[in-house]
């Protein structure tokens, strides 16, 4: 992947409508390198987080699909569409020189489908009075972004695009993370890690520092491990291992621990190079399964990462967010009022009093930074 949008971040992301944020309550999220949504059991932080894999779906062509997997419009529409008939997102991206501004609209329709209305794209360039502004035309069932022959627009569809969900949650015997795959989907990581064994085989062959570092942090929170044993067969790979028993047994990839296979999942995707890595990564509760060290290395990968690439985490995780700074850190709460989505993004200045004698988590737990653990 190219990284010739890396000095252009995504800053803000407002979002109306969408699941349970209300559409005359939106939330505004403001991004930075590393940006924690923090939150209990039930306060929207896995919608927040589908919004951006909704995203991905309408930069492939694919929003009809979405909608289907979804449950229809009535799943994806703030309590439904007889309260909520439309929804709305904003996204910003900026650098030093122009802010880059992408809207779209998406209304019910008969039988219980979204629709896309509006899309639009604003270039303000710094200095300029008047942005450029162009008004796109979707065919309604998919966005009209990739179609464009504008510089502008392509400019942003590229950016969205590099705008990736990861999740790794399935780590059963029969989860995407254990199973062979052929070896030509290697040159990008997929989003729940299906072509896991040949994406590590690609970076082995082409990027051996990365993949010794990936091998490096594996060994470290999974003792016995030494390295994997990656072999094509026909065209396919399977994730194979060797340990320390200094046999020439190979282990298969349902030999490994729940835990251990998300690990190894995370540092492909935290530690593959600058060149592979997307622009933006976006994990649901990534600590699931993991053993407090290992979140620990977790949260370092996640720094590492955050050098190249924008990471952004949902987490109810006390050990992970203590890693990071409290600017870091926006809290997720579910407004008893509106009964929707709130975030509140925190201010380092606000709390570093309290900081000098609690951790985060703490103030969490003491319910000083909102979204009180349940």
């Amino acid at each position: 992947m190219a990284k010739k949008y890396r000095k252009t971040k995504l800053k803000e992301v407002k979002i109306k409508g969408y699941k349970s944020v209300a559409f005359d309550k939106p939330v505004t999220l403001k991004l930075g390198d590393v940006s924690i949504l923090l939150g209990a059991n039930g306060a929207g932080k896995s919608n927040i987080i589908s919004f951006f894999r909704m995203l991905s779906y309408m930069m492939s062509k694919s929003f009809g699909k979405y909608v289907e997997l979804s449950g229809t419009s009535n799943a994806l529409l703030h309590y439904g569409a007889k309260k909520t008939p439309m929804m709305s997102g904003e996204l910003q991206f900026a650098n030093d020189s122009s802010i880059d501004t992408y809207s779209f609209s998406l209304a019910n329709a008969a039988p219980d489908r979204l629709i896309i209305t509006e899309e639009r794209v604003v270039w303000h360039r710094t200095g300029e009075e008047r942005p450029y502004e162009i008004v796109l035309e979707p065919n309604f069932k998919e966005s009209a972004l990739m179609e464009s022959n504008d510089i502008v627009v392509k400019s942003i569809y590229s950016m969205l695009s590099h705008c990736k969900v990861y999740q790794f949650h399935d780590s059963s015997v029969e989860g995407p993370l254990r199973q062979s795959c052929p070896v030509e989907t290697a040159n990008y990581f997929q989003s729940h890690g299906n072509n896991l064994p040949s994406f590590l085989f690609f970076l082995r062959e082409n990027y051996r520092s990365s993949y010794d570092r990936i091998v490096d942090y594996v060994r470290d929170v999974v003792p016995q491990f030494v390295d994997f044993y990656l072999e094509p067969v026909n065209n396919y790979i399977s994730l194979r291992w060797m340990d320390n028993s200094a046999t020439d047994y190979r282990f298969n990839a349902y030999q490994f621990s729940d835990g251990s296979i998300r690990f190894i999942a995370l540092a492909t995707l935290l530690l593959q190079p600058a060149q592979t890595m997307p622009n933006v990564i976006i994990l649901d509760e990534p600590e699931l399964g993991l053993h407090p060290y290992a979140i620990t290395q977790l949260a370092e990968m996640i720094k590492d990462a955050s050098i190249h690439s924008q990471i952004i985490i949902a987490t109810q995780s006390k050990d992970l967010v203590d890693h990071f700074d409290v600017g870091n850190v926006s809290v997720i709460e579910m407004d008893k009022d509106s009964l929707s989505t709130s975030v509140t993004h925190l201010d380092e200045a606000e709390y570093q009093l309290w900081l000098e004698k609690y951790t985060i988590s703490e103030l969490w737990d003491k319910n000083i930074i909102g979204g009180r653990p349940v």
